[in-house]
This record gives C-alpha cells, structure tokens and sequence, in this order.
C-alpha cells in the first residue's frame, strides 16, 4: 500500500486531471467558439450576419441595413462548409481534442492507480503521469492554434454566412470575437500544468530523500568509519 503522502499528493494530481478532462468535454459540447459579424453589400442594401458557432453546431441571423432582423437560424458546422480546407481544418480540431480528452483520461487513471497502489512498472508511475499530461497540454495548444488559423486564415465565418443565406454577394468586413468555449481551454493548460507540479514535487522530494539514505561512507562519523 502507498504511504498517505503518497496517497495525498497522487489524489490531489487525480482532481486535476478528472477537472481537465471534464473541461475538454465542456469545450466539445459547448458552441460559444467565437461570434462573428460579417457584413455584406447587395443591390440598394446592406446585409449583416451574425453567427455564433462551435465545433459542430452553430446559429446565424441576418440584418438588413442593421435594422431588419431575419429570424434566427440553427445550422449544422459540417453541413454548411464547402471548401476542403475549412471542413479539414475542423475536422482536425475535433481530432485533437478527442485525443486531449483520452490523454486526460489516461492521466487520470494513472493517478489513481498510483493513489491507491504502488505500480511495479516505471511507466505506470510519475513518468507516465507527466507523459500523458505533457501530451494532453501540447493538444489543447495544437487546438487552439488550429481553430482560430481556420477563422482568420480560411474565412470560416465568411463561409458559413454564405450558407446562411443565398443572396450575399459582396464581402465587405468581418469581426470575431472568441467565446468561453475557446478561451476556457487555458484553464485546462492551467490544470495540467498543475497535476505535473504537484507529481514532480513529490518525485523530487522522494528522489532527494533516496540520495540522502544512500550517502557514501566517507561523509560518515569519523568513529564510525574507525569502528
């Protein structure tokens, strides 16, 4: 059985992890992504769309000549995208953080194994904790840069404004403003990064322990070293 310290410090590590791994299913649930305004120019008007969208669902309504409000539409993301680029680049980033949420749950298992046992496999200890933490953060960065590199760089909200509606012609201007959904993944940066302290704490604290039962005889008591 671990010591209660150990079991301390690697429950404490498991609340992290279980915190990240529910905060990435909070992200892929949730459709507050970024909401745009993108601005339109067709004959004797002009035309607003403002669309508030995920990863997977979104809604869009329209404004004629900011006045006349169009009624509110719920549209699906992978339906309205044409170009490969977008859907790819999408599709990418739900890859990513499908494989952060496996990441964080395999996180969480080993901190638990590791709270209330002491496994014989090396990997199974601190190392494959900082492993799969290390790999659950590097994702979360991966997503993070993908999804705004397909708003801006791809004009994502431009193309599903045009899925919105048929008449749009030419684009004038386009404003994004990134919603919860996007910004909460720093705290799931903040949580990993949290779990890897903790663990690293406690497996320097052991290590520098072990070294300091291993000291060499010649920083033993003269006396004894005579004995």
């Amino acid at each position: 059985m671990p010591s209660r310290r150990k079991t301390s410090v690697f429950a404490c590590a498991f609340c992290t992890c279980v915190g990240s791994f529910v905060v990435i299913c909070v992200v892929l649930a949730t459709p507050q992504w970024v909401s745009s305004e993108v601005r339109f120019s067709r004959p004797n008007s002009t035309v607003t769309v403002s669309l508030a969208y995920g990863l997977f669902t979104g809604t869009c309504e329209q404004f004629i000549d900011a006045r006349l409000q169009v009624s509110k539409t719920t549209f699906q993301v992978a339906d309205a995208l044409s170009s490969t680029g977008s859907r790819s680049l999408n599709v990418a980033t739900i890859v990513v953080l499908v494989l952060a949420l496996l990441s964080s749950l395999l996180s969480s298992s080993f901190t638990c194994t590791n709270a209330v046992s002491n496994p014989y496999q090396t990997f199974l200890g601190p190392v494959g904790v900082y492993t799969w933490n290390s790999a659950c953060g590097v994702l979360i960065l991966i997503a993070m840069i993908l999804f705004p590199v397909n708003v801006q760089g791809n004009s994502l909200s431009e193309e599903l404004a045009h899925g919105c509606s048929s008449s749009l012609q030419t684009h004038l201007e386009s404003k994004h403003s990134y919603g919860y959904s996007y910004w909460i993944m720093l705290l799931i940066l903040v949580l990993n990064t949290a779990s890897l302290i903790i663990i690293y704490f406690y497996d320097h604290a052991r290590y520098s322990k072990k070294k300091e039962q291993e000291r060499p005889i010649e920083n033993a008591p003269k006396d004894v070293i005579l004995f």
